[in-house]
């Protein structure tokens, strides 16, 4: 991550997944939508009661609008992920720490909420720093 450092503390509790406890950023901001499991071209959720499937059109959609802003993966530094059942909370955390390492994870929210758009499993927003 350009223009950003991670901050880590052991006065409180340490990351349990892909992501840090905090990230000093200096930049332009960038913030995008949650973005729900829609086919780009179809405007069709894709992966009907599949987490995984959701999740990973869900990190596709993410990863057009990044790259659209002339950023990547590196410069997101705060993802809120909202889930319909925080029983699909393991399968969409295997798909999106594809995205991310670990030493670098941007920080991150995740709650279940009671209905999402259209029905779907999963959405994400993010915001990204770009130098």
């Amino acid at each position: 991550m350009s223009n950003s450092q991670i901050i880590r503390t052991n006065n409180a509790p340490s990351p349990v997944g892909p992501y840090n406890q905090a990230i000093a950023a200096s930049g332009k901001l960038l913030f995008l939508a949650g973005q729900i499991p829609l086919h780009p071209e179809t405007g069709e959720v894709v992966g009907e009661n599949d987490i995984s499937e959701q999740t990973q059109q869900v990190m596709k959609n993410i990863e057009a609008i990044l790259e659209a802003a002339g950023a990547n993966w590196q410069n997101v530094v705060k993802t809120t992920v909202f889930l319909s059942n925080l029983a699909n909370f393991t399968p969409m955390n295997g798909v999106y720490a594809q995205y991310f390492n670990p030493e670098t994870a941007p920080a991150r929210a995740c709650v279940e909420v009671s209905r999402l758009p259209k029905d779907v499993l999963v959405e994400i927003e993010c915001i990204a720093v770009i130098s």
